[in-house]
């Protein structure tokens, strides 16, 4: 069995070095300066999960480690030999040391079966078990329980189709407070990520030399339409579950403070977003002056069409987090559902313009990128339309989540790639501008 007091030695000596390697720390972008194991909890004879703090210059944050000292890089969620345990607890509901391994109620699960973490993913850890189960190990830790687990429950309750369901837990408490671990959810492996379906019809559109948008076999319009009567319903299975009320004017003037907050930080940090400085703000203060009461609840918060699959079945929406750059405080705000819509509306410019980035100006494909992204935004707004509000109805406030969406993409893309800056600042031209 694992010494909890030799492992936690071994965490302070060796961690300060391993962990800027590790894909899902989200601190490479400063040194470690101190490494704090907050708890070590042996789980089998040769794996065990740790806390640890991890601190930093301007920041301190709690990160959870599974280790084995079989695996490389402490890491035993690589290892499919060993991961397994982990569903088998959830299976048997254990708790462990101070730690929950839960199903939820009414769920049976399948045991015995070898996880094998997905490659690609950042934040977190993400373990496939066989074609049933997929489990997300949340790698940092915030105080209370995760929104995405909190919400996914949430539209359970009421019988939402648009969601992987929710099938199990593991949690634990620091300081008092519940902290999520990780979340187990039906695995769907017939699913397609709306991001390479919508590259995938722009890439059709862009082939034909003669043909328009709905012309070409790889259309997209009649998905996004439903995908936008997919978002309106989750919308309304979140209203549902967990209420809505009217924003005040209090809420109203600190959203929009919000937005004219953001656009001074990235100012400061990209001078190419200077000319357009004046509409935007002129942009902001106008949805103030004509949005009046509006709406607001939970909402998905982070939405894009990375954050939907197809399946057989529909659309399905995942990852609950909410905005990762947002404190948890801010994340689990009631907001406005048009925040959502216009999340979604950027998207589909950034599909619709992708392939241009790095590639000489055409002005024949720069139009058919336009005709694709107004095509797919409209029947997007009419499949909304068919379950709520038609979000076109309240023009000035959605321009203003859009152009905030779009200043954080400005931001986004100067410190991580710099070759995209001209999608999100193209756009701010346009809708500044009229031309959208």
């Amino acid at each position: 069995m694992i010494d909890p007091d030799e492992l936690t030695d071994k965490l302070v000596t060796t961690l300060p070095d391993v962990l800027p390697t590790l894909r899902w720390f989200g601190g490479k972008d400063r040194p470690i300066t101190a490494v704090r194991p907050l708890r070590t909890t042996p789980l089998a004879e040769d794996i065990a999960h740790a806390i640890v703090e991890v601190e930093q210059p301007g920041r301190t944050e709690a990160y959870q480690l599974i280790i084995s000292e079989h695996s490389d890089g402490y890491d035993a969620t690589s290892d499919p030999e060993r991961n397994g345990l982990l569903l088998t607890k959830i299976a048997a509901g254990e708790q462990v040391g101070g730690i929950t391994f839960a199903h939820e109620p009414g769920v049976e699960l399948r045991t015995s079966l070898r996880g094998r973490p997905i490659g690609v993913e950042q934040s977190n850890t993400s373990l496939i078990y066989g074609q049933q189960y997929i489990l997300k190990i949340f790698r940092k830790l915030s105080r209370g329980e995760n929104r995405d687990l909190v919400l996914h429950r949430a539209l359970r309750s009421v019988g939402c189709e648009h969601i992987a369901l929710p099938l199990g837990s593991i949690s634990t408490e620091l300081d008092g407070e519940p902290v999520t671990l990780a979340m187990l959810q039906e695995f769907l492996p017939d699913a397609v990520e709306g991001w390479d379906m919508a590259k995938t019809s722009v890439r059709d559109l862009m082939a034909e030399a003669d043909l328009h948008a709905f012309e070409v076999g790889g259309d997209f319009a009649g998905e996004a339409q439903r995908l936008g009567h997919a978002v309106a319903k989750v919308h309304a299975d979140l209203a549902e579950a967990l209420g809505t009320r009217l924003a005040d004017d209090d809420a109203i003037a600190q959203a929009i403070a919000g937005m004219q907050r953001r656009l001074d930080t990235v100012l400061e940090a990209v001078p190419e977003l200077t000319r357009y400085e004046e509409p935007l703000r002129a942009a902001f203060d106008e949805a103030r002056q004509h949005i009046g009461k509006i709406p607001i609840q939970h909402i998905h918060g982070d939405l894009h069409l990375g954050q939907v699959l197809r399946t057989v079945h529909g659309w399905l929406l995942i990852d609950f987090e909410g905005e990762p750059a947002a404190g948890v405080a801010e994340r689990n705000a009631l907001r406005s559902p048009l925040r959502d819509v216009a999340g979604m509306l950027r998207s589909f410019d950034y599909a619709a313009r992708q392939l241009l980035i790095g590639q000489p100006d055409d002005d024949q494909l720069a139009y058919r990128a336009m005709e694709w992204t107004k095509r797919n935004r409209a029947a997007f707004c009419d499949g909304y339309a068919e379950v709520a509000a038609d979000p076109r109805d309240n023009t000035h406030l959605l321009r203003a989540f859009e152009l905030d969406k779009a200043v954080y993409e400005v931001a986004y893309e100067h410190a991580n790639r710099p070759e995209w800056l001209t999608v999100p600042l193209s756009s701010i031209a346009r809708m500044t501008s009229g031309g959208e």
